[in-house]
């Protein structure tokens, strides 16, 4: 699965933040990603896949690392994110 929500497989598409507001994931529905770091747009950016409730990015540079939903919390690699409530 690629960024999209199926059966059995966790809804990641979303804006994720760190308590601290530092990091910020756009995990987007086309399978890409965007994270920025303080003022540094665009610090990652790449693609993820969804198996059930993990995560596996390949940012555009080479570099792979992975990420679990538990609890509607993301911790990816040695970082934990919340999903960023969305306004209507």
């Amino acid at each position: 699965m690629t960024g999209k929500t199926e059966e059995g497989h966790a809804d990641v598409v979303g804006m994720w933040v760190t308590a601290d507001g530092h990091i910020r994931q756009e995990l987007r529905a086309d399978g890409r990603y965007d994270e920025a770091r303080g003022g540094r747009r665009s610090a990652y950016t790449g693609l993820y896949t969804v198996t059930g409730s993990h995560i596996d990015y390949v940012d555009d540079s080479g570099f792979t690392a992975t990420g679990d939903i538990r609890d509607e919390v993301l911790y990816h690699e040695h970082l934990v994110l919340y999903r960023e409530e969305q306004q209507a």
